[in-house]
């Protein structure tokens, strides 16, 4: 075969800093370190500050290194597996669930989420708000739409409001026969409230896992989880997938 255009193109200063960057990560940086300054990663290097941003800037859409607000760089925990065509059906806030209920109110769908659920255009469903956070950080937000008939015996009296109205909502769910569930995954980008939600930027990029859960023949609720994609990685199976880390200490919590 002949050589192409790109074959001949030399590998940018940046991408092999990159990857020296990263071993290093490995082997000397544990999870949560705060990195040395610009200036003296670039002296040990002996590279430009400005080879060494954009290095350090792909490794954080890689998700190896999070910028957090008045700390400086910080090497990022193991991406969080995001199961994707498990075999195990569950209620969300069943035993071991790791989402945290954050409120609850009534509203009307998008109509997309309307049309799935089988209600009616203008009809108002509960919609509960949900977070999930790792290593001190948020990760993951939710919104899990539930149309009042799949919780008839909900009380308002008893749970009125807030978290306490998400957890009545969730408990509620868990008393119906979870017949299955299906999931959809796809790229997005942050809306301005997940993005402040997940403390990104908006446009950031996201996975979007849109479930739908099985009750008497219908579609009980349907969840719209929006991860952040640069702590995320999809795992397929009950194993939870393969885990490589290449220093004994940076363990996935």
């Amino acid at each position: 075969m002949g050589t192409t255009q790109l074959d001949t193109v030399p590998e940018p200063k940046y991408w092999h800093l990159k990857t020296v960057l990263s071993e290093a990560l490995d082997s000397e940086f544990s999870v949560g370190e705060i990195l040395p300054n610009e200036r003296d990663l670039a002296a040990r290097f002996g590279v430009a500050r400005a080879t060494l941003r954009q290095a350090l800037e792909q490794l954080e859409l890689e998700g190896r290194l999070q910028r957090r607000r008045g700390v400086g760089t910080t090497v990022a925990p193991p991406r969080m597996g995001v199961a994707v065509g498990s075999e195990q059906h569950t209620w969300p806030g069943a035993a071991g669930d790791a989402w945290q209920p954050a409120d609850c109110a009534t509203a009307v769908p998008p109509a997309a989420v309307a049309r799935v659920l089988e209600t009616d255009p203008d009809e108002r469903v509960h919609v509960v708000r949900r977070s999930r956070v790792t290593h001190g950080q948020p990760v993951a937000a939710e919104l899990l739409y539930v149309p009042a008939s799949s919780v008839p015996d909900l009380s308002g009296i008893d749970a009125p409001s807030g978290t306490a109205r998400a957890r009545a909502v969730l408990r509620e769910l868990q008393r119906l026969d979870l017949e299955g569930e299906d999931r959809a995954v796809e790229l997005g980008s942050a809306r301005a409230d997940d993005a402040k939600e997940l403390d990104r930027l908006p446009g950031a990029p996201v996975l979007v896992v849109t479930t739908r859960f099985f009750a008497g023949g219908r579609t009980a609720a349907v969840s719209v989880a929006t991860y952040r994609a640069d702590t995320c990685r999809l795992t397929f199976g009950d194993t939870g997938g393969v885990e490589i880390h290449h220093d004994p200490e940076r363990r996935a919590s």
